[in-house]
């Protein structure tokens, strides 16, 4: 479809031009059901970049790891021409795509996290299956973004606009509300489940946790934890003290829950 408007001196000359979209697997939550896992047509005017359409779609940029055009991969640059034919995937875990990639210097692909400020719980279960995730409940949306950049942290949030910023290229959108199915998510969506290594990090301030001598800690400790317990740890950030409590087997069958569902 291509619509030339004139103007009335007779010069220049305005064209709709009309390309085909078509989203894979969960891209497919950003859209409305008329386009869900089916290919629809997209109309525009100039040479918009194929990122900029992908955005006005609904999908923001960091959910996206692949784009053919007309069966040939292409980065975020590249300018939508008349009849194109777009297929835009997320993340492949399961088969290694990266000679085909062309959006990213780096692939999608880092265990360490940033949480916006509606994530609260799920940081305290990435970090209680010893994964690096930063979160505070005053973060603001600049923060976040300033660590994402800086430190190369996947950004995770409930908020779509935040994944929109041009400068965020690692994020994904949590869907649910709920804390266990969003750390399943979080599981299956970066392939983390066989990299879980449970109480390496503090799950208050998100610090390494190190073995320590009962003997250090002595004075620190209630009369009936010395008693009953001998083993000690300790984050090497804020200095909280854990131990094998009467929590850590609900704890344990909470981490073979995620790992059993993800």
């Amino acid at each position: 479809m291509t619509t030339a408007l004139i103007s009335n001196g007779g010069e220049g000359v305005l064209r709709e031009h009309e390309a085909y979209f078509r989203f894979y697997e969960e891209l497919n939550d950003f859209l409305p059901p008329d386009k869900l896992k089916r290919s629809f047509p997209y109309r525009f005017n100039g040479n918009p970049s194929i990122k900029d359409a992908i955005e006005a779609i609904g999908v923001p940029h960091p959910e996206v790891e692949m784009i053919l055009v007309n069966g040939a991969s292409v980065g975020f640059e590249y300018h939508l021409r008349n009849y194109d034919r777009v297929s835009v995937y997320p993340v492949f875990e399961t088969i290694d795509v990266s000679p085909l990639l062309k959006i990213r210097e780096k692939p999608l692909r880092r265990n360490a996290f940033v949480l916006d400020v509606h994530l609260g719980k799920l940081a305290r279960m990435l970090r209680m299956l010893g994964f690096d995730a930063l979160y505070r409940n005053d973060y603001k949306d600049r923060e976040i973004i300033d660590l994402a950049v800086k430190e190369q942290r996947v950004v995770l949030t409930r908020d779509r606009r935040l994944l929109r910023v041009k400068v965020i290229t690692h994020g994904y959108w949590v869907r649910s509300t709920d804390p266990e199915t969003q750390a399943r998510e979080a599981l299956r969506r970066f392939d983390l489940s066989s990299q879980i290594k449970p109480f390496h990090r503090c799950m208050v301030c998100n610090g390494e946790i190190i073995a320590i001598e009962k003997s250090a800690v002595l004075n620190q400790l209630e009369p009936l934890t010395v008693r009953y317990y001998d083993e000690f740890y300790r984050c090497v950030d804020c200095n909280k003290i854990y131990w094998r409590g009467s929590h850590y087997q609900r704890m344990i069958d909470r981490i073979d829950r995620l790992k059993a569902n993800s």
